[in-house]
């Protein structure tokens, strides 16, 4: 064989791996972000310090209601609150002295290590939508969601570059009992993807289900010792707290597991109309919630959650990507961090029923709102349609997409020799252009955020290609993720005992669907 027949079987064989390379599947994870950028602070100490004393005045004066819960009164009797029959008045100071032993950050174990996530100080994680009842796609229109649903959602957010969670109810799936479709649910997290995820709250029962099936998946002894899940806590605003809510947070927190304290405001229904006024129920809110975590278990991971979004007042439907639930965001982010406290809010809000011009707008004011506002974990970070009473198929991937702009945009500016770039302009002079220059070479390939989605195209091939619009592109790129799709590898043994557990527990018990 000649040296020139060696240089082109060489160059082919490279071209060959390289075309190989561009079509092979790839599932890559990014890592969770950390910020590199100021977090905006719209309150002064002024209004801060108000805030904070009259939330106190509220849990003093006020207080909140733990309701068909005596368990929790006489913790809260013995920690040493007032309770009069369900009402529960917390002494000025009391909540902010229990809420210390929280930590400020903590570590979320995902079964794959390499993707556990931080959550807290100037970290991000970002989780998909979270709860609707409704699905829809391009194709099938808006339906009740489905078992089948469900594992499809999973799938796309284990293929999902830049969310580094699984999320959990990302799809209420209406085909399963109530009382048994959370097995399946953990099931799928736990086997069609190997991302962190979140644990069942709808019984205390079933909070114990997904303690007892995390100790299948990691081992009951680093269950104890760690953080495996994350939960959402919802208060039931205003300031009520119910036993079936309060319940699930006694099991996590029991068990060292994560729970997000989250009071859910409609302003004008479930707060006041002002941000100040809001901005104190939800801080008082959270104190009492956070509190009383550190009672059952001081030291349980807990996140300060605000849930925020403000009412019309013509047809009674709640509005998102607001400037007043923007205000409220960047005030609640400022009092959790002055809390010390990892922070929940934000998320792919909007109130539109397809995945349209309103959707783009109000999806991408509450993201970016949640960038800036120092967000810690964003639930609903993609998929969230019609007030979150839809997870979108096609929205789904179309937001994934854009939370790779918040991944650059958190990194802020380079200002080191590479990024200084003087050899560019030294090389190219007045005149020239920087195409070929030697520092838009080394660097060309890392220096602008790239879209998987949208299309950048000349107007005669876009025409060419059937005139697609986002919608369209979105709904091809939800088949070829599906169809690339491949199972994380699971241990035999362990598959096999979460399945023994999961037909135990559901032979246990007749179906209900209410």
């Amino acid at each position: 064989m000649t040296e020139a027949n060696t240089r082109r079987r060489a160059r082919g064989g490279g071209g060959a791996a390289r075309r190989a390379e561009r079509t092979a599947v790839r599932i890559e994870t990014a890592k969770y972000i950390e910020r590199n950028i100021p977090n905006f602070e719209i309150l002064n100490e002024e209004a801060l310090e108000i805030i904070e004393n009259n939330a106190e005045t509220v849990l003093e004066e006020i207080g909140v209601n733990f309701v068909d819960n005596p368990a929790a009164l006489e913790r809260w009797r013995d920690a040493g609150a007032d309770i009069d029959g369900e009402r529960v008045r917390i002494p000025r100071g009391l909540a902010r002295e229990l809420i210390k032993t929280a930590p400020s950050e903590f570590t979320q174990h995902a079964r794959n290590p390499e993707k556990s996530v931080v959550i807290g100080g100037r970290n991000m994680v970002l989780a998909p939508v979270y709860g609707p009842p409704f699905v829809r796609d391009a194709q099938g229109g808006r339906r009740y969601a489905t078992m089948d649903d469900f594992n499809k959602f999973v799938k796309l957010a284990y293929m999902s570059k830049w969310l580094h969670h699984s999320g959990g109810t990302v799809c209420e799936p209406t085909d399963i009992p109530v009382n048994k479709r959370h097995l399946d649910m953990l099931k799928a997290h736990m086997t069609l993807s190997d991302k962190p995820f979140m644990g069942s709250v709808t019984d205390p029962s079933r909070a114990q289900d997904s303690v007892e099936m995390c100790e299948i998946l990691f081992g009951k002894e680093f269950v104890q010792q760690n953080t495996v899940m994350t939960s959402l806590t919802n208060i039931n605003s205003p300031m009520t707290f119910d036993d079936v809510m309060m319940g699930s947070l006694e099991v996590y927190a029991r068990n060292n597991q994560a729970c997000i304290i989250s009071p859910f405001i409609v302003g004008g229904a479930m707060a006041p109309v002002s941000v100040a006024g809001t901005l104190t129920q939800v801080l008082a809110e959270v104190l009492a919630g956070v509190a009383y975590s550190q009672i059952v278990r001081p030291g349980a991971p807990a996140i300060f959650g605000a849930f925020v979004t403000s009412i019309d007042m013509n047809s009674g439907a709640p509005t998102f990507g607001t400037p007043e639930a923007a205000h409220i965001t960047y005030g609640a982010g400022q009092l959790a961090r002055r809390l010390n406290l990892p922070y929940r809010s934000a998320g792919s809000f909007c109130g539109s029923k397809l995945p349209d011009a309103q959707a783009a707008y109000e999806t991408a004011n509450s993201l970016n709102m949640g960038l800036l506002a120092g967000v810690n974990f964003m639930l609903h970070a993609c998929g969230w349609l019609e007030g979150g009473l839809v997870a979108d198929f096609e929205k789904f991937v179309m937001d994934a997409d854009q939370l790779g702009v918040l991944h650059s945009l958190a990194k802020g500016v380079a200002y080191d020799e590479n990024a200084q770039a003087m050899d560019a302009i030294r090389e190219v002079g007045p005149g020239g252009h920087y195409l070929g220059c030697a520092h838009t070479q080394a660097n060309f390939k890392q220096s602008f955020w790239k879209s998987d989605l949208l299309d950048y195209k000349p107007y005669e091939t876009w025409q060419e290609e059937g005139a697609r619009d986002t919608r369209a592109l979105a709904s091809a790129r939800v088949e070829r993720l599906l169809a690339n799709y491949q199972q994380p590898h699971m241990e035999p043994d362990t598959a096999a005992a979460l399945e023994a557990y999961i037909a135990e527990k559901k032979a246990s018990m007749p179906d209900a669907f209410s």
